[in-house]
Parts: structure tokens; sequence; C-alpha cells
């Protein structure tokens, strides 16, 4: 059974969202999560590789987003083409270790991604954590969207939800 984490209908449902782009390494990214009146979210912004800088992320608020059992969590978007990643956390810090999975979006069309819980790879900065335990869907605490691997210019990913399933 799916349990929907986010559904971005109300214009209410992005206040939680926070956007955390290079700027905390100096960078000059910058994105937002903003709603849109067509009841969906925007995940939108500028990459630059500027000051060592190259992602540009959002994150939800911690908060009670773990569901045993899942399989994968799957993601209603249309984007721009570039490839995104959807980010997972299980604690509350601010920094520590995020499970990542990316997914390419095709231009201009709303689409279905489901992301397998065996593909999301455990990182620290951008570096994957071989050390680190396989994802745990019950402890997830935070969710984010992110946009890096030097696709430099403005982005947009509009979603309609995400769920765990």
């Amino acid at each position: 059974m799916a349990r929907h984490l986010f559904d971005f209908q109300a214009a209410e449902s992005t206040a939680d969202w926070s956007a955390i782009d290079d700027a905390v390494m100096g960078g000059i990214s910058a994105s937002r999560l903003r709603h849109d009146p067509a009841a969906h979210a925007v995940f939108e912004g500028v990459v630059s590789l500027d000051n060592n800088g190259g992602f540009a992320s959002v994150r939800s608020r911690p908060g009670e987003l773990g569901a045993p059992g899942v399989v994968s969590y799957v993601l209603e978007v249309r984007g721009d083409g570039k490839r995104y990643k959807l980010n997972l956390r299980t604690d509350d810090a601010f920094d520590g270790v995020n499970y990542q999975a990316a997914f390419q979006t095709p231009r201009d069309q709303w689409t279905t991604v489901r992301l397998p819980i065996s593909g999301f790879r455990a990182t620290f900065r951008g570096r994957v954590v071989a050390t680190a335990p396989p994802l745990d869907p019950a402890r997830v605490r935070q969710v984010g969207l992110m946009i890096a691997d030097r696709q430099v210019g403005t982005f947009a990913l509009e979603v309609r939800s995400i769920s765990a399933e």
C-alpha cells in the first residue's frame, strides 16, 4: 500500500521545505521549492560551478516519514530533461549521511518515477560511504530533491507527489 509522503496540491504544501545549496561551501547556486497554482510544486533555480559550487537542493523539515516494508519511492514529476536525485535522511541532522537515488526526467512530460530501495546509495557531501548501512525506510526523517553532476544553468522540476510503496 502506498503512503503519500508529500502531496503538493495545496498552497501550504511547500512551507516546510528549505533550500540547501552550494552556498554552504562558498558556491553561488540557488534554488527554491515553490507552490504552483496548477496544484504541484516546482523545484527551480540555477546551478553554477563558480567558487567550487555545483549543486542545488531542497529538503523537508524533519518528521515521521518512515514507512516499514517500503520497496520503492515514487515521484510524479515533469522535468526539463535533466538528471535529479531523491535524497533521504534517517536522522534530524543538517549534515551527515544522505541516501541518494538519481533519476532522469523527460522534457515537458508528466511521468511516474519509481526508485527501488536497492538503488539508494549512502553518501556524505557527495561521496559514497561504503561503511554505511543500507537505507532503512522505516527510519526516514527527511526527504529532499537535488540537482548536481555539473548540470550548469537554470532548471525546473515540477512535482505532484512523493510516495513510499
